[in-house]
C-alpha cells in the first residue's frame, strides 16, 4: 500500500472566462501528500487553491497532468472524500441530527444505525443537547460543527476544507480549531486545508505551501516542526509559531496585489 494519500503531478489547468478567453489558473504543480498528514495551502485570491481541492474532489478535471488518491487516477467524486466548505451548508428543513445523517442515508445505511451514528457524533463536538435543533436555531459556530460531524460520518480518508472557519468569530474559531484538531488527531485521515489565515495555517498544519499570483505555482514549501497534539490558544505567543509564521509571510507578501 503507498504511503502517499494525494499526487498532483505537472498538473496545469486552463479554463475560458466569460469572454471565452482562456486563462492558466493553475500551472504545472506537484505535491505529494503522505497519509495522514495535514497540509495547509496559501495564497493570494485567484491564485488556483480552491481548483486544486476542486481537482482532488474530482469536481473537474486537469487540462495537463495527473492527480491521483490512494494510488488511482481521480475521474470524478467519491464517498471517500469529505469536502467541507466556508460556510456550513446545512439543509434548513432538516435538525442538527438528520443533517448529520444525510451522507449516510445516501449510502443507505439503515435508519437506526445512522441515528446512532449521528448521535455518537453530535456528542463527539459537544451539541448532544442541540441534536433536535434547527440550523436557524444554532448559532454560526454550532452549525460549524455540525459540519464536522456530517463529515465524519462517511469517515472520509481524505478532508478537503476551504475556509471552513472563515466565518466565525474570533473566540468561537480558537474553540471550533481546538476541537477539529482532537477529532482529526484522532483520526488518521489527511487533511488539505485551504486558508487566506497565515496564522491557522502555521497553528493547524504539519505542512504549508505558499502559491505564486496567477498563475498558481508552488512558490514554498515549509515544514511545521511543532509538536503535537496541539491547543491553538497555547501557541499564539510560541516563539517557534511566530518565527514560521514570519518566514511563511516573507515569501507570501509578495504576490499579494
Amino acid at each position: 500500500m503507498s504511503d502517499v494519500a494525494v499526487a498532483l503531478d505537472d498538473v496545469t489547468l486552463i479554463f475560458n472566462d466569460v469572454n471565452g478567453d482562456p486563462v492558466l489558473a493553475v500551472d504545472d504543480v506537484s505535491i505529494e501528500v503522505p497519509r495522514g498528514q495535514f497540509l495547509a495551502i496559501v495564497g493570494p485570491s485567484g491564485c488556483g487553491k480552491t481548483t486544486v481541492l476542486n481537482m482532488l474532489s474530482g469536481l473537474i478535471r486537469p487540462t495537463l497532468g495527473t492527480v491521483e488518491k490512494y494510488g488511482s487516477i481521480v475521474t470524478g467524486p467519491s464517498m471517500d472524500v469529505g469536502y467541507m466548505l466556508a460556510r456550513s451548508a446545512l439543509f434548513p428543513w432538516r435538525t442538527a441530527r438528520r443533517n448529520v445523517e444525510m451522507p449516510m442515508e445516501i449510502r443507505g445505511i439503515a435508519k437506526a444505525e445512522r441515528k446512532r451514528r449521528a448521535e455518537e457524533l453530535l456528542d463527539m463536538v459537544k451539541l448532544s443537547d442541540f441534536k433536535n435543533k434547527f440550523p436557524s436555531q444554532l448559532s454560526q459556530g454550532m452549525r460549524q460543527r455540525v459540519a464536522i460531524a456530517r463529515t465524519l460520518a462517511i469517515e472520509p480518508k481524505l478532508w478537503l476544507l476551504d475556509e471552513p472557519f472563515s466565518a466565525l468569530d474570533a473566540q468561537t474559531r480558537i474553540t471550533v480549531q481546538n476541537e477539529f484538531l482532537r477529532l482529526w488527531e484522532n483520526s488518521g485521515s489527511t487533511v488539505i486545508l485551504v486558508t487566506h489565515d497565515l496564522a491557522e495555517a502555521v497553528l493547524l498544519a504539519d505542512r504549508v505551501i505558499v502559491m505564486t499570483a496567477r498563475p498558481g505555482k508552488i512558490k514554498l514549501d515549509q515544514i511545521i516542526d511543532i509538536p503535537r497534539p496541539r491547543r491553538v490558544d497555547d501557541l499564539m505567543d510560541n516563539e517557534h509559531f511566530m518565527h514560521l509564521e514570519a518566514t511563511i509571510w516573507k515569501e507570501l507578501r509578495d504576490e499579494l496585489v
